[in-house]
């Protein structure tokens, strides 16, 4: 009991000391644009510019205090130092239908978790676990069927964390057992691979297409669905059958369930009720969602804006008569990473108009020699730097919003085709996680089930790997068909 005393103790020192680097450090870029002159070819505006943009970066990668008060001050200090000439410029990003298509698709994801429509989805899996040998294939089946309706990988991990545990408990096997440790890679690393399927399947998908049409070409719900959906169900499919291989968990399940265990002994054991029927508000929710899914893919042929049909449906489950969204569920959405999405389209419309932007990517082009190398190298290289600053960020979604609008910048420089740049830097991107706190869902799976760092890291390594080639062949073989 004292060493975990301790270990707790130390661990929040140890936080305590980042943090208050990170404010320490977060402070420097500001002086710098306070007290030193502009450098050779920069001006004030840009100066002011890149301080805060530096400033905001170790706020967020340190998470010394809140991101809606960093954020904040972010805007504040863009206006007060001169970057933009009035406040309205410096908030100019929570004018982007992103932050709002963002926060309605949250609520919509809290709907569906308020009525239990994810337990319902989870007890089926538990009824189809009960009856097969190869639950693993049950659980990614599963997985990538809710990410279709059920947004949010953090959410369907917190869901599924305890279905893993009672099937582990059916099967007869430990805690540390093959089964639960290639469940857990499931639910961390490939999770939040299926949410890159569609435009509205989570907050990664949702920048990268919002930046696709803002700065490269308009996008449909349906034309996204179209490029997207084959490479990451490649992707995922190509994962989760190396997962079950990993620990051999398929051997280890079979030898648990013995001939004499008959599947409904199973069920029962699992504490599944078979005739699970949907109740009123779950028939309310569902209704509404194939609802919006079917005007968005209507929206994509006669111009129907994608964030009409998710308004649509917020509004009618905050009806009176139903009341399924109330105000305490706006009150829980995540307002930290809505905050950060709105700074940095405010920062990033900063950096271009003051020719910011511009200055970085020339100078980076003169220092990398891109002239010598060939089409694929040129990308391999972007794809690379992308992987670089995304191992910095908590989640993958911050990650996008920061080096997506700068590989799109050197894709035009360079003459390198935006539209598979932009789904790549996605792919790549959505499919790297290093370090646990890379991906909260890989997070939540280090911290309560029986995975390892080396567990981590390495199966993090082989789903980038995976994303690689996917990338070439889509790049290559399947983008064109379409394009």
């Amino acid at each position: 009991m004292s060493d975990l005393v301790e270990n707790d103790t130390s661990g929040k020192q140890r936080d305590t000391l980042v943090m208050s680097g990170g404010v320490a450090l977060s402070i420097v870029p500001i002086l710098w644009s306070v007290l030193v002159p502009p450098p050779h070819g920069f001006t004030p505006e840009m100066q002011s510019v890149l301080a805060v943009f530096a400033f905001s970066l170790v706020l967020w990668l340190s998470k010394a205090v809140p991101y809606v008060i960093s954020a904040t001050i972010s805007v504040v200090l863009l206006f007060a130092l001169g970057g933009v000439d009035t406040f309205q410029d410096a908030t100019i990003g929570f004018a982007s239908s992103l932050v709002f298509f963002l926060l309605l698709l949250l609520l919509l994801g809290q709907a569906i978790s308020k009525v239990d429509l994810d337990a319902w989805f989870a007890s089926r899996l538990l009824s189809a676990g009960g009856h097969s040998h190869r639950p693993i294939r049950a659980l990614s089946g599963y997985m990538l069927a809710l990410s279709f309706v059920m947004p949010s990988a953090v959410a369907r991990t917190v869901t599924f964390i305890p279905v893993v545990r009672q099937m582990t408990e059916a099967y007869g096997l430990g805690h540390d057992s093959d089964f639960e440790r290639t469940s857990f890679l499931v639910l961390g690393h490939i999770n939040p691979i299926a949410s890159m399927t569609l435009m509205t399947g989570g907050g990664m998908a949702i920048i990268t297409s919002e930046l696709v049409q803002s700065e490269i070409q308009p996008i449909t719900w349906v034309e996204w669905a179209t490029l997207m959906i084959p490479p990451v169900v490649v992707l995922y499919v190509l994962s989760a059958f190396t997962a079950e291989r990993f620990y051999d968990a398929r051997s280890e399940v079979e030898d648990a369930t013995p001939d004499d265990t008959s599947p409904s002994q199973l069920t029962d054991d699992l504490e599944v009720t078979p005739d699970f029927e949907f109740s009123h508000d779950q028939l309310i929710v569902g209704s509404v969602m194939v609802s919006a899914v079917v005007l968005w893919i209507i929206g994509s042929f006669i111009g129907i804006p994608t964030i009409v049909p998710a308004a649509l449906a917020v509004g009618v489950l905050a009806l009176p008569d139903i009341g399924i969204i109330t105000a305490d569920d706006v009150s829980e959405v995540s307002w930290g990473i809505l905050f950060v999405i709105g700074t940095m389209f405010s920062i990033l419309h900063a950096m271009e108009t003051t020719g910011t932007l511009t200055y970085l990517v020339d100078l980076i082009t003169n220092m990398i020699p891109f002239g010598s190398l060939v089409y694929w190298q040129i990308v391999a290289i972007l794809l690379a730097l992308a992987v670089l600053i995304r191992v910095f960020f908590s989640t993958a979604s911050a990650a996008i919003i920061v080096v997506l609008p700068i590989i799109i910048r050197f894709g035009e420089t360079l003459g390198i085709n935006r539209l598979y740049l932009a789904l790549s830097v996605l792919l790549i991107v959505g499919s790297t996680t290093i370090l646990p706190f890379n991906t909260t869902a890989v997070l939540l799976s280090f911290d309560r089930g029986p995975l390892s760092k080396i567990d981590v890291i390495v199966f993090g390594l082989v789903t980038m790997v995976y994303a690689a080639f996917v990338i070439v062949f889509a790049w290559t073989i399947y983008w064109p068909l379409l394009t």
